[in-house]
């Protein structure tokens, strides 16, 4: 009878930050789609002398995401170097985190699914990327140093899976969270998120001895299949009474498994050290607790707002997955609650209204234009302007006191007294005359 088997799984996902500059110097962060080695300096390129100094922004954002999962912020953090030679590592090291990381000890929960432990989330320096092609016959690698130095994020979880489908879930998940938080595209199909799976079986309950690295994999279907054909590879094996390796394994999909790259090596191949260019950084409570209280509500707690003014579960479920057209969907909100939001989420979902107006205002007044209702005679514009202002002291005060931003509110007004008439341009223009 064969010994029941269990599956160990942990993950390790990259997260490229779309801040506007790398990591430890000024060159821009775009690197797709640009010509090789343009987006570079003494910095990024590892040239003697040059001295890094931290992105403050990417600093803040990794501090969003342990926040958004749970994590303990740890006031006191450091970066390290870690040493190994590839041909896309310029210093022959990379700045990362090793013993004082930013966030760690969180834990992500959701319905049907198993608790996750995040070990650790920790702030690192991307890699240059390696070009294999063939000039006149031969076979040549070269390098594009444009990505080297990048913000990138690497989240650690716990071995806390059991299957591919788990796997997925939570993946899935995390590019919902992180696209939310407006810290990364997460675009896997450029490179902005990378995923690796650390693959075992176990024949009890307690953990191996040996763990098999699935290495940079750039989409879901494939680190599903990764991991299905990893956990069946080591099921046999361990049915044939043979001791399962330690290593890293890439993923070929026309062969339909993991193929060996290396030995997989240990924290001490890496000789870590202090990063001496470096400070240590130092956070205050204050400061964090500050972040906390700003955060966005949660993709799931926003899904259930959209869905409590009238949007579809289908609808919110899209526009959740983009920042710019939440944040679209709530202008509109702001300018006129009274408008139907579902029509206009549905239209942001199939029609991109958004794109075609890039001013909610233009959209809502095409909207009461093609409606016939856009026509109010100025006598009658004054009067409902009049009456919002006089029921409304408060908000004329806050624009005064230099809060703009009441416009909306009291736009939002002026059209539930109009019915809907008006042009918002002009109804919105007349509020900051009068209120000058």
């Amino acid at each position: 009878m064969k010994t029941k088997l269990r599956p160990v799984i942990g993950l390790e996902v990259h997260i490229e930050q779309n801040t506007k500059t790398k990591m430890f110097c000024g060159c821009p962060a775009i690197h797709y789609a640009v010509p090789a080695n343009t987006h570079t300096c003494p910095v990024c390129l590892g040239l003697p002398g040059a001295l890094p100094k931290a992105n403050k922004l990417a600093v803040e954002n990794i501090l969003k995401l342990g926040l958004a999962l749970g994590c303990k912020i740890n006031l006191y953090s450091k970066f390290d170097r870690k040493h190994y030679f590839y041909p896309d590592l310029p210093k022959g090291y990379q700045i990362t985190q090793y013993e004082a990381p930013f966030c760690s000890a969180g834990r992500w929960e959701a319905p049907d699914s198993p608790s996750v432990n995040i070990t650790r989330i920790h702030l690192e320096e991307d890699t240059g990327k390696l070009i294999h092609k063939t000039v006149g016959g031969q076979k040549l690698s070269l390098v594009d140093f444009n990505r080297s130095g990048v913000p990138l994020i690497e989240l650690v979880t716990g071995p806390d899976f059991e299957t591919s489908e788990q796997v997925t879930a939570f993946l899935k998940e995390i590019r919902k969270i992180v696209r939310h938080l407006g810290i990364s595209t997460a675009d896997m199909d450029k490179g902005s998120m990378r995923l690796e799976a650390n693959v075992s079986v176990s024949t009890t309950k307690k953990l191996p001895d040996y763990k098999v690295e699935l290495k940079n994999i750039n989409s879901f279907k494939f680190l599903a299949k990764a991991v299905d054909s990893e956990i069946a590879r080591q099921t046999k094996l361990i049915h044939e009474g043979k001791r399962i390796a330690q290593e890293t394994r890439g993923f070929d999909e026309a062969a339909g498994g993991t193929l060996s790259q290396r030995t997989k090596e240990e924290a001490k191949d890496y000789r870590y050290f202090p990063e001496p260019d470096l400070p240590p950084i130092r956070l205050s409570q204050e400061y964090v607790t500050g972040l906390k209280t700003n955060l966005p509500k949660s993709p799931s707690e926003t899904i259930h707002e959209l869905a409590s003014w009238g949007v579809s579960w289908q609808a919110a479920t899209i526009i959740v997955k983009d920042r710019a057209r939440l944040n679209y969907l709530y202008d509109v909100r702001s300018i006129d609650n009274s408008v139907d939001l579902k029509s206009i989420a549905n239209l942001i979902v199939n029609k991109n209204v958004d794109k075609k107006y890039k001013d909610p205002n233009d959209l809502l007044a095409s909207i009461v234009k093609s409606a016939g209702n856009l026509s109010l005679e100025a006598k009658q514009m004054t009067k409902f302007i009049n009456e919002v202002l006089i029921e409304n002291p408060k908000a004329a005060e806050d624009f005064r006191l230099g809060k703009t931003n009441v416009v909306g509110f009291l736009l939002g007004k002026f059209m539930q007294k109009s019915a809907g008439r008006g042009d918002p341009k002009e109804v919105s223009k007349r509020f900051f005359d009068r209120l000058k």
